[in-house]
């Protein structure tokens, strides 16, 4: 990790989770926390920018609160089609008492919110088709501002193992009943290129897997200021 990008204690992570009420959202906060590498990936891109943030599929809120464990205050709107998160991520964020964090449910191929700074999409593109993977990132691409980015984490199509145990991992989310749904489709790196080059953003794709046998990517598109 770089000594420059913020990193949260143990402390305020445990205090993250203690802020679910579900005994199961409690384990998988802090489990989620402590071994998925995407919420310091998005903190070290959002490092020193004061852009708010929209955090597209937000589930319960954990960017948010991560964030500002990290000392990272900027407002944040999250949306996501799972009600029963976005209430939980409302009563977190109230016993948090934390301000400028808005939590609203919706389906972003018809109902994104109006919005201008850093959006962010982590693991939800594969539960769509593609020309609707292809509008959801246009979409996406038209809220972020000059000077702001795009950061997606998603598992890329090909054929190696990590791709295998990705896809695996998310039927088993499916048959918990963690997921409303289960995969449709999951986009190779071309698709990224392809459709934030003409949404006017600079992309860079870099791999995240961390500790973990997923097959997740980091996609990071940019506008220039």
């Amino acid at each position: 990790m770089s000594a420059d990008v913020p990193v949260p204690t143990a402390k305020s992570l445990e205090k993250i989770a203690a802020l679910c009420k579900p005994r199961w959202d409690r384990h998988y906060t802090r489990s989620k926390l402590d071994t998925d590498p995407v919420y310091h990936s998005v903190m070290r891109e959002l490092n020193g920018n004061t852009l708010p943030l929209l955090d597209i599929g937000c589930g319960l809120g954990l960017l948010s609160h991560y964030l500002r464990a990290c000392g990272h205050l900027v407002p944040v709107t999250g949306f996501d089609y799972d009600e029963r998160k976005i209430d939980a991520a409302r009563s977190m964020a109230a016993l948090a008492g934390h301000d400028h964090l808005s939590f609203t449910a919706g389906d972003a191929r018809t109902d994104m919110p109006e919005f201008q700074g850093h959006v962010i999409m982590l693991d939800i593109l594969q539960f769509f088709t593609e020309p609707e993977q292809d509008a959801l990132i246009t979409s996406a691409a038209k809220r972020v501002a000059p000077g702001a980015k795009l950061i997606i984490r998603s598992a890329l199509r090909d054929d190696s193992w990590r791709f295998r145990i990705t896809v695996l991992g998310d039927y088993l989310a499916r048959a918990c009943l963690w997921m409303k749904a289960g995969p449709t489709r999951y986009p190779d790196a071309a698709q990224f290129q392809r459709v934030l080059s003409a949404a006017g953003l600079s992309v860079r794709i870099e791999p995240m897997w961390g500790g973990t046998p997923f097959n997740n990517f980091l996609i990071v598109g940019k506008r220039e200021s």
